[in-house]
């Protein structure tokens, strides 16, 4: 039987994918407890925003702080506002993506972005800074010193290029988002962001 892809792409940093973990995670439970002999299940950053050292401009960060009183109101998702006052915020994910490529070469990929979500989100700490990023590396596993060298190599800097690549050459709306590779097509599967069950009937029907 041909091996079916499912690939979830999301930015470590972004809020709405950090709306969506709760169902996310039930949705992956589920499809792998029923699909786990046909489908395959990965997870492809899609680069919110590159490097960059300068401070956030304020309008930026009142326009994010005003998504995160959004999704709390929509989706009851908990967010640390202190955040705001006690970081340097910076408009810079791809640290984060790299760290995330990294954790996957350990296969610890989903503890890694779990990991950068909650210190961003609950924590008030800043992914955007690669102290913090190491710090989580070691919290979660990974030894710290090779974790440090890996973030700073033009081989991981290749590989993130080449993952936003593929990631923008799907049929994605943003993120999160969802595609469904069966049969050599790639299809793109709607959001529910507190319903898993329509996802996974969506895929369910097209894996039949």
């Amino acid at each position: 039987m041909t091996q079916s892809k499912l690939i979830y792409v999301h930015d470590p940093m972004c809020s709405w994918c950090w709306g969506f973990a709760p169902t996310w995670l039930k949705l992956k439970s589920e499809l792998e407890n029923n699909f786990k002999d046909i489908l395959t299940i990965e997870y492809k950053v899609g680069g919110l925003a590159p490097d960059s050292q300068a401070p956030m401009p304020q309008n930026m960060q009142d326009m994010l702080q005003n998504t995160w009183r959004k999704i709390a109101a929509q989706l009851g998702t908990q967010f640390n506002y202190a955040f705001w006052q006690e970081c340097q915020p910076r408009r810079s994910t791809y640290p984060a993506c790299r760290a995330a490529l990294i954790a996957r070469k350990a296969n610890k990929e989903a503890d890694m972005v779990a990991a950068i979500q909650h210190a961003y989100y609950l924590n008030a700490q800043n992914p955007s800074d690669e102290n913090t990023l190491i710090e989580l590396a070691q919290h979660i596993g990974l030894d710290k010193a090779d974790f440090a060298s890996s973030l700073q190599s033009h081989q991981i800097n290749d590989e993130l290029n080449a993952e936003l690549a593929y990631a923008h050459s799907l049929p994605i709306q943003g993120f999160p988002s969802l595609v469904l590779i069966n049969n050599d097509k790639a299809f793109p599967i709607d959001i529910n962001y507190t319903d898993w069950q329509q996802s996974f009937n969506k895929i369910s029907a097209l894996l039949k």
